[in-house]
């Protein structure tokens, strides 16, 4: 990454996940604020010895800020907001309040979506496609008239759904489940996020292939669909 910064400011680095939303979270915010760092990978099913070392929660993201080390996504977004330029957070109380109500709203839906993915049934499988249908119902009730979630100005909450409407590229690749046929705002909001630099680049080229992979992977009833779904668009 590039970008001005303060020779006095410590250096921020960013442990990652190649698949990981919250770590996609973090960059991009850094990216918004055209904050430089280093992002060093690790494998979440090899971890080594140093991250343990330095990981509570055993989890990504984490942010080296000099010697000191943040975990949690949350707080990492609510550092930057305190430390960097330009803010992504609402200057009034009670709309950063709702602000980050809604980015709680966010994590829940990433919840509903592994809930989705690891389903290994049919019957759960449909419960969860239900529950998640649910809450992206809720929030095209919430959404205004774009092009992001309050408006004119891009927040800390599409810094969060940048990443949820990633999944949604993939979805679509194994099947039509109407999550997101009855939503036309949350439509519009999906395509923003996705022509938006700093979310497209978040991740590696590679990461639609990653993700297929690890849902492939999962041996549930999601991942029961994928062979045939590939094998309809090579056919």
């Amino acid at each position: 990454m590039s970008g001005a910064s303060d020779s006095n400011a410590p250096t921020l680095t960013l442990v990652s996940h190649h698949l990981c939303p919250y770590v996609q979270r973090a960059v991009i915010a850094l990216a918004e604020k055209h904050v430089p760092f280093e992002r060093v990978y690790i494998d979440l099913t090899d971890k080594p010895d140093w991250f343990k070392a330095i990981s509570p929660l055993g989890k990504v993201p984490l942010l080296r800020v000099g010697e000191a080390v943040l975990f949690e996504s949350a707080v990492i977004l609510e550092y930057l907001e305190e430390t960097q330029p330009r803010p992504l957070h609402p200057r009034d109380p009670l709309k950063r309040a709702l602000h980050r109500a809604w980015i709680e709203y966010g994590s829940s839906i990433l919840n509903d979506i592994w809930s989705f993915y690891t389903a290994p049934d049919e019957a759960v499988f449909m419960a969860k496609r239900q529950t998640l249908g649910d809450k992206l119902s809720w929030l095209e009730r919430r959404m205004g008239h774009g092009p992001w979630f309050d408006g004119a100005t891009l927040s800390l909450v599409d810094v969060v759904f940048g990443p949820v409407f990633r999944y949604f590229d993939v979805f679509d690749e194994i099947a039509e489940f109407g999550l997101l046929s009855a939503t036309p705002k949350l439509a519009s909001w999906r395509a923003a996020l996705a022509e938006r630099s700093s979310i497209r680049d978040a991740v590696t080229p590679d990461y639609a292939e990653r993700l297929w992979s690890f849902l492939l992977a999962r041996k549930s009833h999601l991942s029961r669909l994928m062979p045939e779904a590939r094998a309809m668009v090579r056919a």
